[in-house]
């Protein structure tokens, strides 16, 4: 599986520069004006650098962005990348300067002269979530991997600030590979396994098994995963760094690890991305796992419903009639809104036994909200003014889109049942928020809580600033920000 980048962060030292091979990186001013690091190379390549930034060319370079000069004389390295970065950026802006930096390596070695730069921590993060590739499955010679060396001027005080941003990219990679893996790979059994193993990083995980779920009472979900030969599975992650006895926070992710509408089966175009319907799931996993790596100072508990929705005879049918967990009947009218009744359960399940200090699910639900508001944010409905403010506060810091929708009873009459207390859809109009307000049926009346539609961000079809096209890992950099605001001591 692919793992970020090992970036070594090193003293300056001005005398290796003219020997390190591959690409060299140097910051320059929105003026143009150079660091020691930089007037070091310019003077090695007989003025190159002062050359390039004088150009309309780089004049015309946004904050962040690079220019290379190639095979540059005076230097062993095949290529310098000139980045023009002002020395206070934002952290948005050194993150770009990183990807920027990620997307012109080109499989070479770097040697990145940060010098006394305050945001080279932040510049290493982008370049590392940029450096993710997925190839798996791809045959032949893998490339090597390269080394990324950071020179500055506190070597120790650079990696601290790095560390628990390692552990981010690592879980936003967790996150990737769940959602970019084919479901002949990530079947339930697969997921499952994968998160037994974050075992090792210090979590508790515990698999309940179909007989587990039955006894329970998870109907909902079970009639989701009924017509797969893939068993349903819900995973529980517990991380305990917080104070003893303390509630946690709780995560809740839709875990359906192939989607075909079941049933009501989707047209054959465009289905193969349904292998990204588990992505609530997959974005819970990488919280969790950078959480762990990081040893967050919170209690955190990540519950997922892992389930595969298929047609078969003996899969669930339109106009069936199921009891929650929770002990309310719903009417199936469309087998392809099945998200909700995994959800459903799961999220009762999760307060009935873990009493939350306050719960966020995730899930790739609905189209509806690709239509609303498209690849830039994810929908964010609340019944929790404080906790909403909160989230979407750290989605910002974290430059994660995210836009507040409304909740409201008077949609509940698009979901109204005649012959069940409620209907998993609600008609064309508004169907991110009929399916919104199905959910907070399943929400207790006291519990702080927040879905994220995440349909539209979690996977997309071109590159973003920080991801290739594929998963792009959305929500782990503002739920782990969240967490570390909110809920470490």
């Amino acid at each position: 599986m692919p793992t970020p980048a090992d970036i070594r962060f090193t003293d300056t030292d001005l005398d290796q520069i003219s020997d390190a091979t591959g690409r060299i990186v140097v910051f320059v001013e929105m003026d143009g004006r150079m660091d020691a690091n930089a007037r070091k190379i310019n003077s090695l390549t007989r003025k190159a650098v002062e050359k390039l930034t004088a150009s309309e060319a780089f004049e015309k370079l946004g904050t962040g962005e690079q220019m290379s000069i190639s095979y540059p004389a005076g230097v062993a390295a095949d290529a310098i990348s000139v980045v023009k970065l002002g020395r206070r950026p934002s952290v948005a802006d050194a993150r770009k300067a990183g990807a920027a930096i990620a997307k012109a390596q080109g499989g070479q070695d770097l040697l990145v002269l940060a010098g006394n730069h305050p945001r080279a921590a932040d510049i290493a993060l982008g370049l590392a979530l940029r450096g993710y590739h997925f190839d798996t499955h791809k045959t032949g010679d893998k490339p090597a991997p390269t080394k990324i060396r950071f020179m500055v001027t506190d070597p120790e005080t650079t990696a601290k600030a790095a560390g628990p941003m390692a552990a981010i990219a690592e879980g936003v990679f967790f996150t990737r590979d769940l959602i970019n893996e084919p479901a002949n790979v990530l079947t339930t059994d697969d997921f499952a396994a994968r998160l037994a193993a974050m075992q090792d990083l210090g979590l508790d995980v515990e698999i309940l098994e179909e007989a587990d779920l039955v006894r329970l009472g998870m109907r909902t979900l079970l009639a989701v995963g009924q017509g797969s030969d893939s068993p349903s599975k819900v995973v529980v992650m517990s991380w305990n760094g917080g104070k003893a006895g303390d509630a946690p926070f709780a995560l809740v992710g839709k875990g359906v690890v192939f989607d075909t509408g079941g049933i009501s089966i989707k047209p054959a175009a465009g289905m193969e991305e349904m292998t990204m319907d588990m992505g609530g799931a997959g974005v819970v996993a990488g919280v969790m796992r950078t959480l762990a790596l990081r040893k967050a100072k919170a209690n955190v508990v990540g519950v997922v419903g892992l389930v595969e929705n298929m047609p078969s005879g003996s899969a669930t049918r339109p106009g069936d009639v199921v009891r929650s967990m929770k002990g309310d009947t719903v009417e199936i009218i469309n087998t392809d809104a099945e998200g909700r009744l995994v959800l459903a359960d799961v999220l009762w399940y999760t307060q009935d036994r873990f009493k939350p200090s306050g719960m966020i699910d995730l899930a790739t639900l609905t189209g509806a909200v690709l239509v609303a508001l498209g690849h830039e944010n994810a929908g964010v409905f609340s019944n929790n003014d404080a906790l909403c403010n909160q989230f979407l506060k750290a989605a910002e810091a974290e430059g994660e889109g995210a836009w507040r929708l409304p909740l409201a009873k008077s949609y509940d009459a698009l979901i109204k049942s005649r012959i069940a207390d409620v209907k998993n859809v609600g008609g064309r109009y508004a169907g991110s928020i009929t399916a919104a307000q199905f959910l907070q049926r399943f929400v207790k009346d006291d519990m702080p809580w927040c879905h994220l539609d995440i349909a539209g961000v979690a996977h997309v079809t071109s590159d973003t600033a920080f991801a290739p096209a594929g998963a792009t890992g959305w929500g782990v950099m503002a739920l782990n920000r969240l967490i570390a605001d909110q809920y470490e001591g």
